[in-house]
């Protein structure tokens, strides 16, 4: 994917209010969609290219992952995140 966005100047960037839309329907649609149902299923239109572009970017900071059936699945967890912060041998 990285390649692509090299190659292609002219992939899109996915404004910060779309990038939520796309977590918020993953989180809570969690396993049930692949990639291309995901983006049927989107409340509001998106290029696909810009969809994966925040599939990307969503995989890379550790919120989503896809199982062997190419499924989707929310994988932050928030609370562990704070007890981490906690920890004394972890600086934020």
């Amino acid at each position: 994917m990285k390649a692509e966005l090299l190659e292609n100047p002219f992939v899109r960037s996915p404004t910060l209010d779309t990038v939520l839309m796309v977590e918020r329907i993953i989180e809570e649609n969690s396993g049930e969609y692949n990639r291309t149902e995901l983006w049927k299923n989107l409340p509001r239109k998106v290029m696909w290219q810009t969809f994966l572009v925040i599939l990307d970017y969503l995989e890379n900071i550790n919120k989503i992952a896809f199982d062997k059936e190419g499924k989707i699945a929310y994988i932050w967890n928030p609370d562990l995140a704070k007890k981490l912060r906690q920890r004394k041998e972890i600086k934020v």
